[in-house]
């Protein structure tokens, strides 16, 4: 006779059920959590600003500001962090284009965001600096010479005429503001990384001065264009302080990479007959840009103190505020270069202390969005309303 296996005891079989409930509410919970994770990562791809490699810019100039310093243990880790932040937003920026088609191609077309596109060009062309200068590795600078060349032409014509042929387009005063002179920006970057490259390019050295040289010169009558529009804007429309956004301190950080693209042009014009012969013209126009960056400072200075002190506009972190920690980098940088192709050993002590404004502005922007990254995570678990 077959002996009927033995029963579970009731609270055996209690225990067992609330384990296995247990255990498939476990998982259920890590799956809705990797879920929610998935989709807080897709609405910061949906959401990525275009200007948002303004990180890179801003810390690749801060990187560089602080080796031509000889802080070489601020350098170093802001170099290998660009890279990373680099790859990261390239990654977020192609997922973005394919996943949201319309909302970014939307973008291109929209006054107020379209020349943000600009930062991925002066990305590229300030961590290809960050190549030959700290990583001492011209060969592969060399390409990302050639990325931010061809990027930069190709958004400058898609970007204006998409602008240009737009039929329903906004007034001055709403669609115009300083993220426009990162058109600027750009075409200097590739300016500044083609005289770094110069020496390496053996039989080719001409040739990347002479382009190098013509965008120089393209850069600082785009500046004149857009800085009038600006002007204008500024001085016959009423300004509120929401309107006063970061990006208003491109209109120093553009005349400063004129000023370092300047410099780089006077460092090499030994490897050019044309610039030999036009040796004061290069340095006369260099110490204009120059001048009209220092001008800029303490304006924009004033008009800050304006808005956060006198008018109480709340200061909190927006991907826009790295337009403004890259000027104050990049204007380390142009002073720290100028004073060394003129002999100014003046200019020297302005350069030193504008690495610590600069690092302390890079700091406060990383730590401000490290803050934003913690928030969004802390709001999706519900933890904060």
């Amino acid at each position: 006779m077959t002996q009927a296996p033995p029963s579970t005891p009731p609270g055996r079989r209690s225990q067992e059920a609330q384990a296995a409930q247990y255990t498939e509410g476990d998982e259920a919970q890590g799956f809705r959590s990797r879920t929610g994770y998935l989709r807080l990562v897709e609405r910061a791809v949906e959401t990525l600003h275009p200007a948002y490699f303004s990180l890179v810019m801003a810390t690749g100039i801060v990187s560089i500001a602080a080796h031509l310093q000889g802080f070489y243990y601020i350098s170093l880790p802001l170099y290998w962090f660009n890279f990373v932040a680099y790859s990261v937003l390239w990654i977020m920026t192609v997922w973005r284009a394919f996943r949201f088609p319309r909302r970014f191609f939307v973008d291109f077309t929209d006054h107020s965001l379209a020349p943000g596109f600009f930062t991925i060009v002066a990305g590229t062309g300030v961590l290809g600096s960050q190549l030959v200068l700290i990583g001492e590795a011209p060969g592969i600078a060399r390409i990302f010479w050639w990325a931010a060349a061809i990027l930069g032409l190709g958004l400058i014509y898609f970007i204006f005429t998409a602008l240009v042929v737009k039929e329903t387009k906004p007034s001055i005063a709403k669609g115009l503001n300083g993220s426009w002179l990162v058109a600027v920006v750009a075409i200097q970057a590739v300016s500044v990384l083609g005289g770094l490259l110069s020496p390496y390019s053996g039989p080719f050295r001409e040739s990347i001065l002479l382009a190098s040289f013509v965008a120089w010169l393209f850069g600082g009558m785009l500046y004149i264009w857009i800085i009038s529009m600006i002007f204008y804007r500024c001085m016959f429309f009423p300004f509120l302080p929401e309107d006063l956004t970061p990006p208003y301190w491109i209109n120093m950080g553009a005349v400063a990479i004129s000023t370092l693209a300047g410099t780089g042009l006077i460092a090499q014009a030994d490897g050019m007959a044309l610039l030999g012969s036009i040796l004061p013209f290069l340095k006369g126009f260099t110490f204009l840009f120059w001048a009209t960056a220092t001008w800029w400072i303490p304006m924009l200075v004033i008009l800050a103190f304006w808005r956060h002190v006198y008018k109480r506009f709340p200061l909190t972190y927006s991907p826009l505020y790295w337009g403004a920690v890259f000027p104050l980098g990049m204007y380390t940088v142009c002073t720290q270069r100028l004073a060394e192709v003129t002999a100014l050993e003046m200019l020297t002590a302005i350069s030193r202390v504008f690495i610590v404004i600069a690092f302390s502005a890079w700091l406060s922007a990383f730590l401000g969005m490290l803050r934003k990254i913690w928030v969004n995570i802390l709001q999706r678990d519900g933890i904060m309303s």
